[in-house]
Parts: structure tokens; C-alpha cells; sequence
């Protein structure tokens, strides 16, 4: 069984490059405060590690 991830974008994306904003849309996310559960996954551990500066993961 695989474990389960919480993200929540705790930072806007305003001022970040073009593909933050895409990975952040990619996670599933668009306001702050946000929260999203996703499985984990190597691709999604990857894409938290680029824009770990703008989320919390629990």
C-alpha cells in the first residue's frame, strides 16, 4: 500500500518563472492554502523538490 501526501501551496506563484507555475497547475493546485492528496510517487517527489520553496508537505 502506498502512502499518501499531503501539499499545500503555502506561497503565491506570482514572481516565479513559467515552469514553477506549470508544476505547481501540474500538482493540482491554483490558490493558496490550497490542499491536495497524491500519492507518492518518484515524479511527484520530484516535482515537489523544484518547488519545494512554495509548498508544505506533510
Amino acid at each position: 500500500m502506498s502512502n499518501i501526501i499531503k501539499i499545500t501551496l503555502s506561497k503565491s506563484t506570482i514572481c516565479t518563472p513559467k515552469k514553477h507555475r506549470a508544476v505547481v497547475s501540474g500538482l493540482g493546485l491554483s490558490k493558496i492554502n490550497q490542499t491536495v492528496e497524491r500519492q507518492d510517487s518518484p515524479q511527484i517527489r520530484g516535482m515537489i523538490n523544484k518547488v519545494g520553496h512554495l509548498l508544505t508537505v506533510e
